[in-house]
C-alpha cells in the first residue's frame, strides 16, 4: 500500500478552486473504451455515491470561510494498493470503496484535535472519492527516464529522415529505419514487445483511489490541515488552549492494519510502511530483517522485491555476508534514485 498526501498547487500557488483537479479526475470517464459499456466510477463521499462533478466543485469550493490565499484549499489523497493486495479484492471497485469508507475514519482519527469538547471523527471530515482502474507511464517513472537516451537517440534519427526527405541532406532513408527499429528494442524496459514511453497505459491490475478533502471540516468552521508539521501539541489561542496536529505515521499505519482486517490480507514484512521508513533510514538494518525472516515468507519477500519495478541493485543480499560495507553505499546510492524518481516514499 502506497498512499500519499498532497496540496494540490498550481504551479507556485494553491490551487483557488477543486475544479481543474475534478476535470483531471473524470478523465477515465471521457476515454473511448466508455464506447464499449465500460461502467462509469462516480464520486461517492462516507454515505452517498454517484455524486456528479459539479456538486463536488460546489462543495468543496464553497468549504473555504476564512482562509488566506496562501492556505491551500483542499488535500489530494492517492491510494495506490499494491498487485499483491489488489488480487485479494473479489469486487474490486465495490471493495475499495468499501475501504475508502474505513479508512477515512482512520484519517479522522489520527487528528489531534476536538471539536466541542469531543475528538474528530469521520462525519467531521467533508472528502469526495473516486476510483481509477488505469495509470500511465509518467516522465518521473525510472523506466522512461532510462530509456531516454534512447528516446533522444530514435528522435535525431527521425528528425535525419525528415530532413533526407526535404531534400536538406543526403542519406540511406532504409538504413536509418533499421537503425530505429534496433533501437527500439535494445531500450531496456519494455511492455508488449514496445518501448516503455511517458504516457503508455501500464499493464495489468492498476486500480487505485483518489481522494479530495476539505482543509475545513464539514461546518466550514475548524480547520483539519493533514500537512500539519505536529502530530500531537497543544497551543493557546485567545486564552485556551487547543489541541493541533496529525500523526501521519499512524494514519499509514493504520491504513495497512484496516485493509488486512478487511480483506483477511496477510501482509509480508516488505509491504509494511515500517519496513518501507527502515528501508530509507538504514537499508542494512532493513535487509538484515528481511534475511532473517521465516523461510517461506523471506521467499515471498525476495520476490516481492524482484517484482516492486524500484531501481534497487543488479542482486538483492540474501545473507548477511553479503551485506558489505560497498554494497550498502551501493544501497544508499539506489535508494536516492528511487525517492527521486518518486517510486518509493513515506
Amino acid at each position: 500500500m502506497y498512499i500519499t498526501i498532497s496540496a494540490q498547487k498550481l504551479g507556485g500557488n494553491y490551487s483557488p478552486s477543486v475544479a481543474g483537479y475534478v476535470d483531471y479526475l473524470e478523465k477515465e470517464n471521457q476515454m473511448p473504451e466508455r464506447e464499449q459499456g465500460q461502467k462509469f466510477e462516480n464520486f461517492f463521499n462516507q454515505y452517498e455515491d454517484d455524486i456528479s462533478p459539479a456538486e463536488v466543485i460546489q462543495e468543496i469550493d464553497a468549504n473555504t470561510s476564512k482562509l488566506k490565499k496562501i492556505e491551500p484549499k483542499f488535500y489530494s489523497i492517492t491510494v495506490n494498493p499494491s498487485q499483491y493486495e489488489l488480487r485479494r479484492l473479489e469486487d474490486n471497485s465495490e471493495a475499495l470503496r468499501r475501504y475508502t469508507r474505513e479508512l477515512m475514519k482512520d484519517y479522522a482519527s489520527c487528528f489531534n484535535r476536538e471539536i466541542n469538547g469531543r475528538p474528530i471523527s469521520v462525519n467531521d471530515i467533508k472528502y469526495y472519492a473516486k476510483v481509477e482502474h488505469h495509470r500511465t507511464f509518467k516522465g518521473n517513472d525510472f523506466q522512461v527516464k532510462e530509456n531516454q537516451v534512447y528516446a533522444t537517440k530514435i528522435l535525431q534519427l527521425k528528425n535525419e529522415i525528415q530532413k533526407i526527405q526535404r531534400g536538406e541532406k543526403e542519406g540511406n532513408i532504409k538504413k536509418i529505419e533499421l537503425e530505429i527499429n534496433r533501437l527500439e528494442k535494445a531500450a531496456p524496459h519494455q511492455q508488449n514487445g514496445k518501448r516503455i514511453v511517458q504516457g503508455m497505459f501500464k499493464e495489468g491490475n492498476q486500480s487505485h483511489i483518489h481522494i479530495i478533502v476539505s482543509r475545513k471540516d464539514i461546518s466550514n468552521s475548524v480547520s483539519l490541515s493533514p500537512g500539519s508539521k505536529y502530530k500531537s501539541s497543544e497551543v493557546e489561542i485567545k486564552g485556551k488552549m487547543v489541541k493541533r496536529g496529525f500523526d501521519r505515521d499512524a494514519f499509514f499505519q493504520k491504513a495497512e492494519q484496516t485493509f488486512d482486517k478487511n480483506f483477511g490480507y496477510q501482509r509480508n514484512f516488505v509491504e509494511t510502511y515500517q519496513a518501507r521508513k527502515t528501508y530509507i533510514q538504514n537499508p542494512k538494518l532493513y535487509f538484515s530483517a528481511v534475511i532473517g525472516l521465516p523461510a517461506s515468507e523471506k521467499a515471498l519477500a525476495l520476490k516481492m522485491l524482484r517484482e516492486s519495478g524500484l531501481p534497487l541493485l543488479p542482486v538483492i543480499p540474501i545473507s548477511q555476508a553479503q551485506l558489505t560495507v560497498k554494497l550498502i553505499k551501493s544501497l544508499q546510492k539506489s535508494i536516492g534514485v528511487a525517492l527521486r524518481s518518486g517510486s518509493i516514499g513515506i
